[in-house]
């Protein structure tokens, strides 16, 4: 086999290699398209008690793009919208969260098996601190798990600040 077949072979593979990432990270984000229900608990601080909410959401995915948009009422009468807009770009994810009351926050992170595991910086200090972490997880065949966690000030541990699981519709 001469030079250049050898490299052109390389250079094919390589070339089939990140097509298949892409279409794979493509049908990873289609499967979380769709409008979701479902319940949770979330904490306004790391040292406050669970407030048991209920959740809409709607789930649209492209070949790059994931975004959620949700409501999400507790105590009654406290409704909060909630949303994460994300673009794929080579494995990486970025984007943007609204939710915490601190104005937009921006997302960063990578996709770990049926996850995307992201570090959120908040627009402002919340629980001492910018930095907090949101997972968005598939559940089963139909389901979607959204959980929230920073650092406890006070103790330095690890709370989980909120939680969402909800089933699509």
């Amino acid at each position: 086999m001469s030079r250049f077949h050898a490299r052109f072979l390389i250079c094919c593979a390589a070339a089939l290699l990140f097509t298949t990432a892409d279409a794979s990270e493509e049908q990873f984000l289609n499967g979380l398209e769709g409008r979701y229900v479902g319940k949770g608990q979330v904490r306004l601080r790391t040292n406050r008690q669970p407030i048991n909410i209920s959740c809409t959401f709607t789930s649209t995915a492209s070949a790059g793009s994931l975004s959620l948009k949700g409501r999400c009422r507790g105590l009654l009468v406290v409704t909060r919208a909630v949303g994460v807009d994300l673009k794929a770009s080579g494995g990486t994810y970025r984007g943007s969260y609204i939710g915490a009351g601190s104005g937009p926050a921006s997302l960063s992170g990578r996709r770990q098996g049926n996850s995307l595991a992201l570090t959120i910086r908040w627009a402002k200090p919340i629980n001492g601190d910018r930095r907090a972490s949101l997972t968005v997880a598939q559940a089963g065949s139909r389901g979607l798990t959204l959980t929230t966690s920073d650092r406890d000030p006070a103790s330095g541990k690890t709370v989980v600040t909120s939680r969402i699981m909800l089933q699509r519709q």
